[in-house]
């Protein structure tokens, strides 16, 4: 006996914000698109859900397929779902977007039904005219980025295992897009339980003193948190 609904069906989609630090620029990956809607505009990496297929296997799979990013170099997480009624021209869609940010994330190509794919710096890109609505999920990803830095251990994600208290300084003023007085930071750092332990070792360069090295101490909740002000 076939099944029938009062309501009608729909596509689903995932769409994915990755977002680094790139040349000193808070960055997000964009792929140009190859075909309507929206042919040769900018837009974030993702596409529709196959009938047999789980979200997130489907965000991991349009990521490589059209930027060529593996699934062992970053870690999704869910950040939002979207479903304005008219966020596609072609269809009733709703897109669950995905997270990931990460130091070091491999170099991208196009690919799939994407002609092109690179890092754009975030304040770059909220000004190209995104395709669909992924200039308000760009947005909401990178708030999300912000608000975690306070709270959690976000930070250590964006830097090596080991690292100096600049290059770590230099991640929250890149992420909020402020500037901090060293000496307040440092001291924000060091009473925040659990959040970074000298590794004994320094390292050199420059004419100035060696930089001691720093490693993550175990945390993932800061306490008291790193406020933005």
């Amino acid at each position: 006996m076939a099944y029938t609904s009062e309501y009608p069906p729909f596509y689903v989609a995932v769409d994915l914000v990755i977002l680094t630090i790139r040349d000193g620029a808070f960055s997000v990956l964009l792929v140009e698109r190859g075909g309507e809607p929206f042919a040769g505009r900018w837009a974030l990496p993702g596409g529709f859900v196959g009938i047999d297929e789980d979200l997130a296997d489907a965000a991991y799979r349009e990521l490589e397929e059209e930027t060529g990013v593996g699934a062992t170099s970053v870690h999704l997480e869910q950040l939002a779902t979207f479903g304005r009624p008219d966020r596609d021209p072609r269809h009733r869609v709703v897109s669950t977007a995905y997270l990931a940010v990460g130091a070091d994330l491999p170099e991208v190509r196009g690919g799939s039904d994407a002609s092109d794919a690179r890092w754009w710096p975030v304040s770059d890109a909220v000004r190209q005219g995104l395709a669909f609505d992924h200039r308000e999920i760009v947005e909401a990803g990178v708030e999300r980025v912000r608000s975690k830095l306070e709270y959690s251990d976000l930070a250590l994600r964006f830097v090596p295992r080991q690292f100096t208290m600049p290059e770590l300084q230099a991640v929250y003023e890149t992420v909020w897009g402020v500037e901090l007085d060293p000496r307040n930071f440092a001291r924000k750092v060091a009473r925040t339980e659990r959040f970074v332990q000298e590794t004994g070792e320094a390292r050199r360069g420059g004419r100035g003193r060696p930089a001691r090295l720093l490693e993550a101490a175990g945390a993932t909740e800061l306490m008291p948190p790193m406020r933005r002000e």
